[in-house]
């Protein structure tokens, strides 16, 4: 259940999710952020899996003074679950996950599963006079996966009457994209910074959002970084090269067959 508005904002803020472990991409994307004169910046959830070194990216955030709400990978190894909560349904895509969640697991340190497993819930915020519900997956569940191909116009509808607002923000898919609706309502699916948008782009994404008189306008935001220290630090702790290809090429190698079939198509696997 999300929590009530209790964060007010008159313009603009600045949002990103799935960091996976990628703390160089993390502190990139804060620290652009932050040159934006953004009112504040929120973490839609998943700190670690696919990378190395999830504390690193913990301390980014909080070095950052980055809010942030709870993702599916932070609820699973914040309570010591058996696996990531993922919602993977493929034996492939699960294959992979399993070995990304059982590091991440194990390489977590107690005071970094602690900061996990006290993050907070979906939030509702105020930008200017709009309410946006701030979530992980989707406000119904949070492993919910919420693709530009398979998400119509009346469904988020739905979802903004149902939860009395009108905007949502999410992650979880790791492909940024927007839609609004001719109510008013609409979804910004922020994507991900700890790996590149299946596009061939060596870039983390994030999201500004800002108050017009038209309503909320959402800008994706790419930002480049130097993945070599990431891609090392994979294969330091000997995670798997296609991880690392991912980070070094810009196109995704695992992950695949959640895919709807448009999405896939983008890609080069």
């Amino acid at each position: 259940m999300q929590r009530l508005a209790d964060h007010a904002y008159e313009r603009r803020i600045a949002l990103f999710g799935g960091a996976y472990s990628n703390w160089v991409a993390t502190d990139a994307v804060v620290s652009h952020a932050k040159r934006q004169n953004v009112e504040d910046i929120w973490f839609l959830g998943d700190v670690g899996g696919f990378g190395a070194y999830p504390d690193r990216t913990v301390e980014v955030l909080v070095g950052g003074q980055v809010k942030a709400i709870q993702g599916n990978y932070d609820h699973s190894v914040g309570q010591g679950l058996e696996d990531c909560g993922c919602g993977y349904s493929d034996p492939m895509d699960n294959y992979y996950a399993d070995i990304s969640y059982r590091y991440t697991l194990e390489a977590s340190s107690a005071a970094t599963r602690t900061w996990m497993r006290e993050l907070g819930p979906p939030t509702i915020v105020t930008i200017g006079a709009q309410r946006v519900l701030l979530c992980h997956g989707s406000p119904r569940r949070v492993n919910e996966f919420l693709w530009e191909s398979t998400t119509p116009v009346g469904y988020v509808s739905h979802l903004c009457r149902l939860f009395g607002v009108d905007l949502i923000v999410c992650t979880h898919t790791g492909l940024h994209w927007q839609r609004h609706g001719p109510d008013g309502t609409g979804i910004v699916n922020v994507g991900a910074v700890g790996r590149p948008a299946n596009d061939g782009r060596l870039a983390a994404w994030y999201t500004l959002l800002e108050a017009t008189p038209n309503g909320i306008r959402g800008t994706f935001v790419p930002v480049h970084y130097d993945a070599a220290p990431v891609i090392a630090a994979m294969n330091d702790v000997g995670l798997p090269q296609l991880f690392a290809d991912t980070l070094a090429t810009g196109w995704w190698t695992t992950c695949l067959e959640t895919l709807p079939s448009r999405e896939r198509s983008r890609g080069r696997h």
